[in-house]
């Protein structure tokens, strides 16, 4: 009701994907055997089925694309998200403020574990777990990327870490650790959305103001404030508790994937850098980024021509102006 009219307001078009001639044959090849035939399969599906080769690569394109949502769907989820991560941020941000342990990480220790749950505290926790939840089931309807599993165990571990640290009344550090994650998911939402609506420059803008954002938070504040009161000001004022293990171990395992990520972010804002866009994301399998990109590939090279040119426009200037989800 709200993110639909405001894409199709900045011009991305409601394309209804064009599907696959129903053929028995390829389709199993598809399920069963490779999504991306070799020229000697692709000979022999020719022989057996008496089509042109370019025709079967076109059907292998058309069903692929048809599993992949169009951009006008991506735009939704991305307002939906962005709206999500920017309410909750401003939501933390706005609680933390006047609670003592925002300006020194010892008071989330002090009188463990007899600190009292406020309602601001519960309902904080309550709507991030929430969220964490419905991305861990909507990850497996997603499109599915080269991060899969590092996304799963990321989701995992977050889940994992604010179930133990509300059972255990870690409530307090854990409020720090959601706060510092929220700052900057949404820049990327609203780079992916000025992606979708095709404004490059505040797209790479977004993406670059994020990456410095997600470095600074991810392997600067992180490690030298969360890590640091959670490891020794904890050890220091309560002692080794029998859950100080599990719940550094989860947080160690969230330092390891923000080293990762931090790499790939750094890799696409290098070139985003140097050749004045941001390229393609370096963790998706997307060969294109919307249906209008594979239409415009079918135009200039209709089903059953033999030019080339359609894999030199993806290849090229406008499959590397998109980046992917």
């Amino acid at each position: 009701f709200i993110a639909k009219p405001c894409a199709l307001h900045v011009g991305i078009q409601d394309i209804h994907l064009h599907r696959a001639q129903r053929n028995a044959i390829l389709e199993k090849v598809f399920l069963s055997i490779t999504k991306y035939p070799d020229e000697k399969r692709l000979e022999g599906l020719s022989k057996q089925l008496d089509w042109d080769v370019r025709k079967i690569q076109c059907w292998f394109r058309r069903r692929r694309n048809q599993d992949k949502p169009p951009t006008l769907t991506k735009f939704c989820e991305s307002m939906w998200r962005f709206t999500f991560y920017l309410c909750i941020f401003c939501y933390g941000i706005r609680f933390l403020w006047t609670s003592p342990w925002f300006w020194d990480t010892r008071q989330c220790w002090h009188s463990y574990p007899y600190q009292p749950l406020t309602s601001g505290l519960y309902y904080y926790y309550i709507m991030e777990l929430a969220f964490y939840w419905s991305l861990m089931f909507s990850q497996f309807t997603d499109i599915k990327r080269k991060d899969f599993l590092i996304m799963f165990v990321h989701h995992l571990a977050t889940i994992g870490l604010i179930t133990f640290s509300y059972i255990n009344n870690m409530v307090r550090v854990g409020t720090l650790v959601m706060c510092l994650h929220d700052v900057s998911d949404f820049l990327l939402e609203a780079a992916k959305l000025a992606n979708y609506a095709k404004y490059q420059r505040l797209c790479d803008t977004l993406f670059v103001v994020f990456s410095a954002v997600f470095v600074v938070t991810r392997l600067g504040i992180y490690p030298f404030w969360i890590l640091n009161t959670t490891l020794f000001e904890s050890w220091e004022m309560i002692g080794p508790y029998p859950s100080w293990w599990l719940f550094n171990g989860l947080l160690l395992i969230l330092q390891v994937l923000h080293v990762i990520w931090s790499y790939l972010i750094a890799r696409i804002a290098f070139k985003a850098l140097i050749r004045g866009k941001v390229s393609k994301d370096d963790r998706s399998d997307v060969e294109s980024s919307s249906e209008e990109e594979d239409m415009t590939t079918n135009t200039k090279n209709p089903c059953g021509s033999s030019s080339s040119n359609g894999a030199k426009l993806v290849n090229g200037h406008m499959g590397g102006s998109y980046w992917a989800e």
